[in-house]
């Protein structure tokens, strides 16, 4: 049954590849659902099947079972006219821009545009109005060899918008640029988002990225997605081992610390860390080592955690947790 708003929505999706030797499954049992208007991350490290994922989604690739329905549509029983007809609602940006460079950045823009049938002069009108959005209208007469890797990306966001698209998948957009520009750049989709209400589907392998755009997020963890749901409620309560690796700061730092019984403690808004933990240690009467803290803004909120080692007798650990419990924090014991 489809969920109200689904604009994506992927079926039992397995993907699998014929080598030589043997037979390579790049994707497992996905089942997913996006919905129209929302920036939806999918995240994990290389070789989890990001990439792959994306290319389903707009049938690049073609799953070897499961299906993707798009808008209602189930992409595996549409003809070749319809499938193209299709994509053109789904535009995409890459990591490497791949953008013409024989030609000009309204030429670029207008590329999808010919392509799509566009009387010119209309095609030039529309590629002038998406440059001034993406902020470069005095650079449509430059070649892409005198742009800047954020200009270019800028010029890819503009030719991926030309067609009107429902969704925008972004596989790995922003991996070439320096932050600052990433920045700028993530700004960009998010004011497109909010201006135009498109979908925006971000694969990346970075959780600042998730962090600073997403509301919601799949995490895909050897070639399955591991977990899924708001970026927020993830970040607060990680309930796999892949979350937890994109959440904990240095995750493949923190095999010294097995053993030790540990509280992970989330703050919200406007708290404060010191207050509550230096509180907690005078109400508890005992001190606590600190492994690591950090804040991040998670689509416009700020979240802070801090992870403590608790002291080893039991019942001071335990009143502990329920201090910080009864000031309405989040908090929980971890093993890292």
């Amino acid at each position: 049954m489809s969920e109200p708003n689904a604009i994506i929505r992927i079926e039992n999706l397995e993907k699998s590849f014929i080598t030589k030797k043997n037979t390579v499954t790049a994707l497992r049992d996905i089942n997913l659902t996006i919905r129209e208007g929302e920036i939806f991350g999918i995240i994990g490290m290389s070789g989890a099947g990001k990439s792959t994922l994306v290319r389903c989604i707009n049938y690049l690739e073609r799953p070897t079972k499961g299906k993707v329905f798009f808008n209602g549509l189930d992409m595996s029983k549409l003809s070749r006219r319809e499938l193209e007809k299709t994509r053109q609602s789904i535009g995409m940006i890459f990591q490497q821009f791949n953008l013409l460079m024989q030609r000009t950045t309204i030429g670029n823009i207008c590329f999808p545009l010919e392509i799509a049938g566009v009387p010119k002069e209309e095609a030039r009108k529309r590629a002038y109005e998406l440059l001034e959005l993406v902020g470069l209208k005095e650079k449509d007469k430059a070649y892409p060899s005198e742009l800047s890797g954020g200009q270019k990306q800028r010029v890819a966001i503009a030719r991926a918008l030309a067609n009107n698209p429902k969704v925008l998948l972004c596989d790995e957009a922003t991996s070439a640029l320096d932050p600052k520009t990433t920045r700028s750049i993530l700004a960009l989709l998010k004011d497109i988002n909010a201006r135009m209400g498109i979908t925006i589907v971000v694969i990346t392998h970075e959780m600042r990225v998730i962090e600073e755009i997403c509301t919601s997020v799949a995490i895909i963890d050897d070639s399955r997605i591991a977990e899924t749901g708001r970026v927020d409620s993830i970040f607060t309560r990680p309930q796999t081992a892949a979350a937890r690796k994109l959440v904990f700061p240095d995750g493949e730092n923190q095999a010294k610390y097995i053993g030790s019984r540990c509280c992970r403690i989330v703050f919200e808004g406007n708290s404060s860390f010191e207050p509550v933990v230096a509180n907690m240690i005078l109400a508890c009467h005992a001190p606590v080592n600190i492994m690591f803290a950090d804040t991040k803004d998670i689509d416009g909120k700020a979240f802070g955690q801090i992870v403590v080692q608790l002291p080893e007798d039991t019942l001071t650990a335990n009143k502990m947790i329920a201090y910080l419990q009864e000031q309405g924090l989040t908090a929980e014991e971890v093993q890292l």
